[in-house]
Parts: C-alpha cells; sequence; structure tokens
C-alpha cells in the first residue's frame, strides 16, 4: 500500500514539533489552522500564524519563517515554502503529489468518507394529491435527491420519505368539480396524465366558484358573505364532513382520484430518477398529533386558555403562543406534524429528521421542534428544517397550461427540447442512433436543470433560465458532461490505464494542480454534508472539470512527448473522470459516454 500521509495530518503534526523545538510550547492539534491558500499567493496549502504568535512571542514574519523552514528541513514531502503578512504557504513536493497520483489509483473509495453510524431520514417533496408538480417541487425534489446522496457518501444511513398532503378542503374540491363536471371521464378516456387530469377540476372548482360569488356580489352580498356562502364553497365543505365521516362513496371517489394523481406524480418523479423508501400519508397520519398534545397538557408542557384552546407558550423562546388543538377539539397543521414525527420515530428511531421545505414555512419548523422539545420527545433535537427559495422563470419561457403555474412536466419536455436544438447545431452527433439521440437530449436537459438549480446555495432565490442553463461552455451541467465525455473519449482511444506505482515523472504545475483539486474530494463533501449544502458539490465539480480543460489545453494525452507522459497523463484523465462522474452522480445527474 502507497506511503502516502494526508496534508492536515502532515502539517499538524510537523507544526507541533516545530513549536516544541523552536519555542518550547505544547500545541493542541485544533490551535493549528490549516486553509486553502489565496488565489493570489503560490502555494498548495497555508497555516494561518496569527493565532500563534502569542506562544512563539515573536512577530507573525519572523514566526512564519521560523516554522516554514523547520518544516522544510524535517519533512520531506515539503519542497518550499513562503512568507505573506504572516501566512504560511507551503509547497509540497514533486514526489508529494506522485505518491497521491498512487495513492487516489488504488483506493477506489477515496471520494468517500467513513460510516458515522447516524441515521437521517430525509423528507422531501411533500405534494397536494390534488394537481400536478411544478417548479417549486423541482426544487425541492432536485435539493432533498442530492442532500441524501451526498450524506450517504459522507456515511449517514439515509432513509427518503415523502409524505402526501391527500386530505382537506383542497381535496374535495377536485372531487366535487369531478363529480359534477365529469361526466365520469377518466385519465385514459381524456388522454391527459393523471395529476394533470385531477388538476384541471381543481382549477374548474375555481372557475366555477368565482363565478358564483360574482353572482351573489351583484345580488348585494359582501364580499366575505359570498365567499362563505357560494353554493359550491358548501357542497365542498359537506363533502369534507362526509369524508371524515367515513362516507364510503366519498371515500371510494376520493381513493380512485388518489390513484390517478399518485400515478402521475410516480411518472414524473420516474422521470427526474428521484425516489423514497417510503411513503406517508395525512390521511393515515393526522389523527396521532392529538394524542401528543393531550399528553402534554396532562404534563403540564402545554397548557389550556380560557377559550378551551390547548397551546404551546413559546414567548420566552422568542416566539408567541401557538395553538396546538383548536377550542373544539380539532387538530391543526401543526398537530398533524407532531403526529407524523412520532409515527416516523417508531418506524425508525432515527437521529436526524430533515425537512426539505420552503422557506415560508421557516416559522413552522421552529415551533414543530420547540413543541416537540418541550414535550420531551427524543428525536426533538435532530429535528432540521432544510430551507430554500424561490425558484422563478423568465416571462415568456416554457409557458405553463394555465399561464400561472410552471407545471414540471412542462419544464422536463422543454428542456430536452432545448438540448436537442442546442446539441444538433453544434452537429457533432452524426455517428449516433436514434435511441442514443433521444437518451442524450434527455441526460443534457435534465442535467441542465439539475445543476442550474444545484449550483447555488439553496437559501437564495433563484431566476432559472433554460437557455442559459444549456451552454455548454459556461459554469454549467453540460460544460461538465461535455469534459466527462471528453476524457472518455481519450481512454476509448488509450485502452488500458495503468496502474503506477514508484513512478519518476515531473510533473507539469498544471498537473499538479489538477492533482490538488482532486486531492480536496473527501473534504469538500464532508462540508457539503455538514452544511446540508449540495451548492458546495456542484462547485467543486464544475472546479474539477475547469481545471482538466485548462490541463487538456497545455498538456497533450495521447500525443504526449515520452511514453511515461502520455502513461501519467491517460490515468490522471481517468481518475478526473471518476471523481466528475462520482461528484455528478451525487448531484442526481447523469454522464454521458459520448456527446
Amino acid at each position: 500500500m502507497n506511503a502516502f500521509k494526508q496534508i492536515d495530518t502532515l502539517l499538524t503534526q510537523g507544526t507541533k514539533e516545530a513549536f516544541e523545538k523552536l519555542y518550547q510550547y505544547t500545541l493542541e492539534d485544533q490551535q493549528i489552522i490549516i486553509q486553502e491558500t489565496n488565489a493570489n499567493f503560490t502555494a498548495d496549502i497555508t497555516i494561518a500564524v496569527f493565532p500563534l504568535i502569542k506562544f512563539s512571542k515573536k512577530n507573525p514574519e519572523e514566526t512564519a519563517n521560523e516554522i516554514g523552514q523547520y518544516l522544510k528541513d524535517n519533512i520531506a514531502e515539503i519542497e518550499d515554502f513562503n512568507v505573506v503578512k504572516g501566512f504560511l504557504n507551503i509547497i509540497f513536493s514533486n514526489t508529494y503529489w506522485l505518491s497521491f497520483f498512487s495513492y487516489l489509483q488504488e483506493n477506489t473509495c477515496y471520494e468517500f468518507l467513513k460510516p458515522t453510524h447516524k441515521k437521517v431520514l430525509l423528507e422531501y417533496t411533500g405534494p397536494n394529491s390534488n394537481k400536478a408538480l411544478h417548479l417549486g417541487h423541482i426544487r425541492n425534489m432536485m435539493l432533498g435527491y442530492s442532500l441524501a446522496n451526498i450524506l450517504k457518501a459522507a456515511g449517514d444511513e439515509v432513509v427518503k420519505v415523502n409524505i402526501y398532503n391527500d386530505r382537506g378542503i383542497a381535496i374535495c374540491k377536485s372531487m366535487l368539480a369531478w363529480k359534477k363536471l365529469g361526466n365520469n371521464e377518466t385519465p385514459d378516456t381524456a388522454g391527459i396524465k393523471g395529476d394533470h387530469f385531477v388538476g384541471k377540476y381543481y382549477q374548474l372548482f375555481d372557475k366555477v366558484y368565482k363565478s358564483e360569488i360574482e353572482t351573489l356580489l351583484a345580488n348585494g352580498s359582501s364580499k366575505e358573505e359570498a365567499e362563505k356562502n357560494a353554493p359550491i364553497m358548501i357542497e365542498a365543505q359537506d363533502m369534507l364532513l362526509k369524508w371524515e365521516a367515513g362516507d364510503e362513496s366519498i371515500i371510494n371517489l376520493w381513493k380512485m382520484m388518489n390513484d390517478w394523481v399518485f400515478k402521475g406524480h410516480d411518472e414524473t418523479f420516474n422521470n427526474l430518477g428521484i425516489d423514497f423508501e417510503k411513503v406517508y400519508f395525512e390521511s393515515e397520519n393526522y389523527m396521532f398529533g392529538k394524542d401528543i398534545v393531550l399528553e402534554g397538557l396532562k404534563n403540564g408542557v402545554y397548557k389550556k386558555r380560557a377559550d378551551g384552546a390547548v397551546v404551546v407558550d413559546l414567548t420566552e423562546d422568542g416566539l408567541d403562543e401557538k395553538v396546538l388543538l383548536r377550542a373544539d377539539g380539532t387538530s391543526i397543521y401543526l398537530t398533524q406534524d407532531l403526529g407524523v414525527a412520532q409515527q416516523r420515530y417508531n418506524d425508525y428511531h432515527m437521529d436526524d429528521s430533515l425537512y426539505v421545505v420552503g422557506s415560508e414555512q421557516d416559522y413552522h419548523f421552529k415551533v414543530l421542534k420547540l413543541a416537540l422539545q418541550k414535550a420531551g420527545k427524543p428525536y426533538a433535537d435532530g429535528i432540521k428544517h432544510i430551507s430554500y427559495g424561490m425558484v422563478d422563470l423568465p416571462s415568456g419561457k416554457m409557458k405553463s397550461r394555465e399561464g400561472t403555474v410552471v407545471e414540471a412536466d412542462d419544464l422536463i419536455t422543454g428542456m430536452v427540447e432545448i438540448a436537442k436544438q442546442q446539441t444538433i447545431e453544434l452537429g457533432k452527433v452524426s455517428s449516433m442512433n436514434e435511441t442514443e439521440l433521444e437518451n442524450l437530449y434527455r441526460v443534457l436537459g435534465l442535467g441542465a436543470l439539475k445543476f442550474y438549480i444545484l449550483k447555488v446555495n439553496a437559501k437564495k432565490r433563484i431566476m432559472f433560465n433554460p437557455e442559459e442553463s444549456i451552454d455548454f461552455h459556461g459554469f454549467t451541467g453540460p460544460f461538465i458532461q461535455y469534459t466527462y465525455t471528453r476524457i472518455r473519449s481519450i481512454l476509448r482511444k488509450a485502452g488500458e490505464v495503468k496502474t503506477l506505482n514508484n513512478i519518476d515523472y515531473i510533473l507539469q504545475p498544471i498537473e499538479r494542480e489538477l492533482l490538488s483539486v482532486l486531492y480536496k474530494a473527501p473534504e469538500v463533501l464532508a462540508e457539503s454534508a455538514k452544511q446540508y449544502d449540495p451548492s458546495v458539490m456542484a462547485n467543486y465539480v464544475y472546479s474539477i472539470a475547469k481545471t482538466y480543460n485548462k490541463f487538456y489545453g497545455e498538456c497533450p494525452v495521447l500525443a504526449a512527448a515520452t511514453e511515461e507522459e502520455k502513461e501519467c497523463r491517460i490515468a490522471l484523465s481517468a481518475l478526473t473522470g471518476r471523481m466528475i462522474k462520482h461528484g455528478l452522480g451525487l448531484l442526481g445527474i447523469e454522464v454521458p459516454e459520448r456527446m
């Protein structure tokens, strides 16, 4: 096995030894700050000396020069150093980077972290069962799926779950509209995908409701009275009461229309390449939260107001008093989430619960966590809200069916079509058959969509530009995918990739730079997992592709001057391809073998 040592280990041990020898002081590991080198400086890594001068009793420059000289004299892997304003910049030797090169070839799991033995339950998507998935769900799904992959690669055991909001007045609206206006048509007879079909009736309900309100207003009703007394709304509320009472005909209608939606959503999930270990349904869990509230009331952690409502007092936590049960004993949305959290703990005994939900629910999840903590629930501390901002499209881009909501299926279809148009314009796919081309357009279109969304920190609101996302030369998914296919083309022509041991080869500066980028893979994965931020990984994969293209421009691979150069550059290309495929895979992005 290669005797390669990690940079942090070398520098931490070396700096501690230097301090003991030079200043007769024993440093703790955490006192040594190792960081990336400023782009304006020349080095592989930097030690921040300022925190150490209180122990050396010397100024920053003198301390840095003394430590740097000690490290250079005593650590064979260090070739040189320079000091800039108290920052000690370390340059590792050619031998060190060749050692890492060989180590990376031998260790095919280098880009993964060790098991943490922590179980994480991750909820994402959370749609309603009365309409199609939309652009907001796209960002949710991309964040949730990629984050699950990142956490798994970082060593966690991850359980991906979805929850359907499949009950309530909104669901009854589409049911009632179909019952009154549907004439027994089905998705099959109408030739419409199930979720779009049910969504059509949800919109028809709204159309009838608005018309009835206008009639009531014209007859002298106030706006509040008209909204309350519109006949179709009264019917929908009556249907909800019958549903809750278990009316067989209403339940059967509900099940039938839910199945249409679930089938349609599953098709979208499959097209996007996402999945779940378990799907929860609000209709099966909404009643369990009431037990938690009543238990908390009995134990004195919740209280009953004079009007009969049960509340949790969060004023000392900087929030307010929050109702958990109405005065009539009925549940609210928060009550349902209390129950679902308990059911999930019963099912999985997870350490952490991650909820990928839009930023408009920030307050809700603060209350959920505090309410469960006050109830003494063992899973409460592990609740984390992975909040994200809205996604907008430029006006006129991919107009949705109704002109108000950008539906996920429309966006997917549009992205694949744009990928097709732009690929044909490049004119480099004449050798591919129709099946290969259709798959290529799909991979490029979805890769562009996913990368454009994931390269931005989730908390930021983003403007998604479809055409810009499929630029083969920009900060995009297709640019990275194209880099991968370039590497695959080289490897097909090269044949066997040799395992390099004990090589004596002088690396070019760009080859060292590329190796130093590949070196960061575990560190980047750990940071992406720690921050619950796929954009950290997305930006890293882009940096690999960008550096490889620089390498490709400066260093001939198959036409290298010597056989040793050729073998090394082929092997370095193979390692880069491996890291790109791995990184994109964590983001849920496929790579084409050729373009």
